[in-house]
């Protein structure tokens, strides 16, 4: 069988059991590494491989061909996207009509942005400016922008390049709904068996719980120019009790993020019950 995840250190985390022969009853799986802007493309046009990780923000242009998986992805507390600045302003309202840098248009941090700015910037025409992840910060530092949105590792890195945060959308998303965030979604076609699958991703959770360390060289060999710690920081971070099942809250937390979306034009209009189909 086939999957493509990310190279990031909670995707090689979560699956490291799974893609090395670990889980029993579970066939050999063919790993491909890739961002999940790429993921995203793939699975938009039904071009990846069976199961992928994608953007929350994506599901709702595939859910007639896709299953949402209910573990396996990231979605937490204190985990949110970051809205950096160089000069350390304070007022959102001094966003409108600047430049502004973010990784991706179709996902999670992108419709959080989107939707704390139709609170926070009022007249709020931005210039939107799509750029590779790693290029953001080093942009917002020597001025090619005004502001950046970064996620995953740069919530703990930012302050190296000089930068201050504007807001965490995270924290706002929480004040505003008490739900965590919905980031990475794991899904499958649903010609599968979602629930062995299931069985499978949840066993290779539970199974990087308790072998920690087996992981630890696996992913340090994917990491993006990362410590060991950061890359601890970011696994701490990103893998919790919604990695090994949505339960209730993870659920509402996707209908309100994508239901939310839906109502401001950001996201197709759809059927909110294909979320648990």
């Amino acid at each position: 069988m086939n999957i493509a995840f990310s190279p990031c250190p909670n995707d090689t985390f979560v699956f490291h059991a799974l893609v090395h022969g670990l889980i029993p009853g579970a066939p050999a799986f063919e790993v491909t590494y890739a961002d999940i802007d790429i993921t995203n493309h793939w699975a938009d046009n039904r071009t990846g491989p069976e199961v992928l990780k994608i953007s929350y923000a994506a599901l709702p242009w595939v859910l007639d061909d896709y299953a949402l998986l209910p573990c396996g992805g990231a979605l937490g507390r204190g985990c949110g996207p970051l809205v950096l600045t160089k000069d350390g302003a304070a007022n959102p309202a001094a966003l409108a009509g600047k430049r502004v840098a973010v990784p991706s248009e179709r996902s999670t941090a992108y419709l959080l942005f989107r939707l704390w700015a139709a609170q926070n910037v009022p007249d709020g025409g931005m210039d939107i400016i799509v750029m590779p992840f790693h290029e953001i910060m080093p942009a917002v530092r020597d001025g090619a922008i005004d502001a950046g949105l970064v996620i995953h590792e740069a919530r703990f890195t930012y302050q190296n390049y000089g930068l201050g945060m504007l807001a965490d959308l995270g924290s706002w998303w929480e004040a505003d709904t008490g739900l965590p965030i919905p980031l990475g979604a794991i899904i499958a076609r649903r010609s599968l068996d979602a629930a062995k699958l299931t069985e499978w991703i949840r066993a290779s959770v539970e199974y990087a719980w308790e072998h920690p360390q087996e992981s630890a060289a696996y992913v340090m060999q994917h990491a993006q120019e990362m410590s060991p710690d950061v890359a601890k920081q970011h696994i701490a971070l990103y893998v919790n009790d919604f990695s090994a099942n949505l339960g209730e809250s993870g659920y509402a937390a996707v209908e309100a993020l994508l239901g939310r979306a839906a109502k401001e034009g950001l996201v197709p209009a759809f059927d909110l019950a294909k979320l648990r189909m």
